[in-house]
């Protein structure tokens, strides 16, 4: 079956879509176009060649959103049109703030000055506009208040953005594969996505809550059906998999020329004066759907905007060093509880080696605690540094975290009666390599080394986002070019009050991505992106009225 490039057909083959179509028009197209491509009973094709179908029309839409987690959900929300507002009766505790919602109150906060609302205002977040969300969702709940939003929402359909949100697996992303039996580190009530409280829907569900912290799968199901029932799930599509996001370019005199992608173009934009220039054009976003027989069903699709969501689960941290690809060393909970639900650990004398100082980590260490599994717990820092995650969780709050944080001060290898015990910590050691035959070589901060046998290792070091359908994997739009994106150490580099990337125009980032690891942050980069892509969309508007933006709808 012949296949052919969208780079050297563009012309006959692409739509784009101004803001006066309707949504059904839109999605009716891209449902047409997935659905045709499905039914063709088309062999599979190696995904190296890029291809697109025959017959398919590339479209261009608005917004693509890659990651269909709580951060893509959000986003989907408000570009669907859904406005917050100052509720009548609603009355700020931060006098200031509520001071200054008062002198817009007949206008969403998606049409106010998102800088002069975030002004003054402190939280656990270094974005101002997730700040400033947060507390009008969740007033003071960092002082432990429990304060309704101060916000009411309409669906206005004239404000309706065309999007498409796109996942690898149902909406709500990663959360369907976290480990079930763990407690969620956030209160339900902050996890929970702007109109749809969590508590009304577990109670309405007839969910037996029993405390204000709940399982990831609750969270799960919490998601899939508000993606269901506030009406966004045309917006979305599953098992699908992106494998490029690049950027189109075009000769700035010359607008009958085809178009060049990003590889192609940038020896062009490092001509000498006098030579032609290029303009930057849309995104051309390319992947796969993953049929029900396993097939991978290629797209292709052009974006003016596109909205990083992918969460930072992808890869798993690694310690890079020998024998770390070995079968039993383990570098997810999902893996390891597959272990234990197998029986692979019944009956083994050697403990579990788990290696990590975080929360997924002490997750662990619990699972195993509870399935009488032997631990030996191996982590860098020392057990009184206060930059460990379990100096900043209340005792009350989390007290099985506060039991591993216990058992790593005074289990230590150093003293003589827990030689044996069920638990051993070995802090301030570091992995040097892992032995075929089960062993471990560990060294101490003083050089010491020593070798430990285990039955199998766990490696939880964090996990880092997996952007390899960017050029350079989108290394160079973090704070730090040429190196890896990182929640902490190398967020990607946005603007603070619109999310969008200073080093790429018209490509946007939120969530972990921009250092917002907790729901109740993630919500703030959807607002800032509306509110910023609502501003374009006016002015595009207005343009295409005037009758100077006709001619700005091609790729």
């Amino acid at each position: 079956m012949p296949v052919w490039c969208c780079r050297c057909s563009l012309a006959g083959h692409f739509r784009t879509y101004s803001s006066t179509e309707t949504e059904g028009q839109l999605l009716n197209s891209f449902v047409q176009y997935f659905g045709d491509s499905l039914g063709r009973k088309i062999k599979r094709m190696p995904l190296i060649e890029e291809t697109v179908l025959p017959g398919d029309s590339l479209l261009t839409l608005p917004v693509v959103i890659i990651g269909n987690g709580p951060s893509g959900i959000c986003l989907s929300y408000l570009l669907s049109g859904y406005r917050p507002y100052l509720s009548p009766e609603a009355i700020h505790p931060n006098p200031i703030l509520h001071t200054k919602l008062e002198e817009a109150r007949h206008l969403s906060i998606v049409d106010q000055d998102l800088e002069y609302l975030s002004e003054g205002l402190e939280g656990r977040s270094s974005n101002p506009v997730a700040v400033l969300f947060d507390t009008l969702l969740h007033p003071d709940a960092d002082f432990g208040y429990d304060y309704p939003p101060v916000l009411h929402w309409k669906l206005e359909q004239h404000n309706y953005i065309p999007h498409i949100v796109l996942g690898k697996g149902p909406p709500g992303g990663a959360w369907h594969s976290m480990e079930g039996s763990m407690l969620t580190i956030s209160f339900g009530d902050w996890m929970e996505l702007p109109g749809l409280s969590f508590k009304e829907w577990a109670a309405s569900k007839r969910r037996n809550i029993k405390s204000d912290r709940v399982m990831p799968e609750e969270i799960a199901c919490y998601y899939k059906h508000y993606v269901k029932v506030m009406g966004l799930q045309k917006n979305f599509r599953d098992n699908v998999y992106i494998t490029s996001v690049s950027r189109l370019y075009r000769e700035k005199d010359d607008e009958g020329r085809s178009h060049q992608n990003e590889d192609i173009s940038t020896q062009h934009l490092e001509m000498e004066d006098g030579q032609k220039s290029l303009i930057k054009r849309n995104w051309e976003v390319r992947g796969y759907q993953r049929a029900t027989d396993g097939s991978h069903v290629p797209f292709c699709l052009f974006a003016e905007n596109v909205a990083l969501a992918t969460g930072t689960f992808d890869s798993p941290g690694r310690l890079q060093v020998e024998g770390e690809d070995f079968p039993f060393v383990l570098h997810s909970m999902s893996d390891f509880g597959a272990a234990i639900s197998k029986g692979k650990l019944r009956g083994k004398a050697d403990p579990v080696l788990i290696v990590g100082a975080g929360l997924t980590a002490a997750d662990a260490v619990l699972c195993a605690y509870n399935n009488n599994i032997p631990v030996v717990h191996v982590f860098r820092r020392r057990v009184t540094d206060t930059s460990l995650i379990f100096k900043q969780l209340p005792k009350k709050l989390y007290p099985e975290y506060h039991k591993v944080y216990h058992m790593m001060c005074t289990q230590s290898h150093t003293m003589d009666s827990n030689q044996h015990s069920a638990y051993t910590s070995f802090p301030e050691h570091n992995v040097l390599s892992f032995k075929p035959e089960m062993k471990c070589v560990l060294q101490s901060a003083s050089g010491l080394k020593k070798i430990l046998k285990f039955s199998v290792a766990l490696v939880l070091i964090g996990s880092h986002p997996n952007l390899f359908f960017l050029k350079d994997q989108g290394h160079s739009i973090g704070h730090h070019s040429n190196q890896p994106i990182t929640c902490k150490g190398n967020p990607i580099e946005i603007d603070p009050y619109t999310y969008e990337c200073t080093k790429e125009a018209n490509l946007f980032a939120l969530g972990p991505l921009v250092g917002d690891n907790f729901v109740r942050f993630l919500k703030g980069g959807a607002l800032g992106i509306a509110r910023c892509l609502a501003i374009r969309q006016k002015k595009k508007h207005e343009l295409i009225e005037s009758g100077d933006g006709g001619g700005e709808g091609v790729p």
